[in-house]
C-alpha cells in the first residue's frame, strides 16, 4: 500500500490534563511546589487556566514546561499548546513613563510629537501589511495533501513549521508517544517494520516514550490510548492497532489495519 503524508493539530485540555496526571500520581500542590520552584498559587493557575493571574507569556510557557515535566508529561507539547490558543504575536515591550515636557519648549516638544507619531502610525502600517500577507498566504496556500488512512486530524489541518522543515533537511524525524488512558504495547524499528528493534515493550499509562532517527518504523498496539507529537505536530491516532513510517517531513501508514 502506497504510503501518504499527514499533518494534522490535536486540541486539548492544558489545565485539566495537568490536574488529572497530578492526582493519578497521588501528588499535591505543596509536593510540587518544593520539586519545581514554583509557586503554589501559580500551579494551581496553571490548572485552572488563569493564566492572567501570571505576569506575562514568557513565565507561563515555562511553568507549564516545568509542571509537565515534573509529572513525566511531554512539556513542549503544553507549551505548543498554550501558543496556539493564547499567543497571537510577539509579546508586547512592558511600557515606560514618559518624563513630563513642562520644560520642553512648545515647537521643539511639537516636532518630537509629530515624530513620534509618524513612527507609530509607520509601524502599524507595516504590522498591517505582515499581517494581510500572512492571512493571504494561509487562506490561499497550495492544497493539502491527503491524509493517511487510520489518523484523525484535530480542528483546522496543521501547516508546516519551521521546526518540521529544519529536520527535514537535516534529515532528522522526531516522536513522542504518551500513553494518556491506558497501558499498549510498542515496537519501534529503525529505518522499517522489518529493521532493526531500537525498542519493544509496553508504554504504561501516564509514561511518554521519545524517539529521534532519520525514519522510524512504529507499531502501536492500542493506538486510540496514546497522544502522539511528530516532528512538533500533534494528532490522535484512531485505529486499534496499526504500523507508521515516521521521516523528516511526517507519518505515514505503512500497512492496511483491521
Amino acid at each position: 500500500m502506497r504510503a501518504r503524508r499527514l499533518s494534522w493539530r490535536f486540541v486539548f485540555e492544558i489545565g485539566s490534563s495537568l490536574r488529572e496526571a497530578r492526582i493519578r500520581q497521588g501528588v499535591d500542590l505543596a509536593t510540587l511546589e518544593q520539586r519545581t520552584k514554583i509557586r503554589s498559587k501559580y500551579l494551581r493557575a496553571l490548572e485552572d487556566e488563569r493564566f492572567e493571574l501570571l505576569p506575562a507569556h514568557t513565565y507561563v510557557k515555562g511553568f507549564l514546561r516545568a509542571y509537565a515535566d515534573e509529572l513525566g508529561l511531554d512539556g513542549q507539547l503544553y507549551v505548543d499548546e498554550y501558543n496556539s490558543r493564547y499567543v497571537i504575536g510577539e509579546e508586547e515591550a512592558p511600557l515606560h513613563t514618559r518624563r513630563s515636557p513642562s520644560r520642553v519648549p512648545a515647537a521643539r516638544r511639537h516636532r518630537r510629537e509629530r515624530r513620534e507619531t509618524g513612527a507609530v502610525l509607520l509601524a502599524l502600517t507595516a504590522i498591517a501589511l505582515v499581517t494581510a500577507l500572512v492571512i493571504a498566504a494561509w487562506k490561499f496556500g497550495g492544497p493539502d495533501e491527503g491524509r493517511v488512512p487510520g489518523l484523525q486530524p484535530s480542528g483546522a489541518q496543521g501547516q508546516a513549521t519551521g521546526a518540521t522543515a529544519k529536520r527535514a533537511k537535516t534529515g532528522t524525524a522526531r516522536i513522542s508517544l504518551w500513553a494518556r488512558n491506558g497501558d499498549t504495547g510498542l515496537e519501534v524499528r529503525r529505518g522499517s517494520p522489518t529493521g532493526k528493534v531500537v525498542y519493544t515493550g509496553t508504554l504504561e499509562r501516564g509514561q511518554t516514550k521519545r524517539f529521534t532517527g532519520p525514519r522510524l518504523a512504529v507499531r502501536i498496539g492500542r493506538p486510540q490510548s496514546v497522544r502522539v507529537s511528530v516532528n512538533g505536530e500533534r494528532g490522535q491516532l484512531t485505529r486499534r492497532w496499526g504500523t507508521y513510517l515516521v521521516t523528516p517531513n511526517g507519518l505515514s501508514r505503512v500497512d492496511p489495519g483491521p
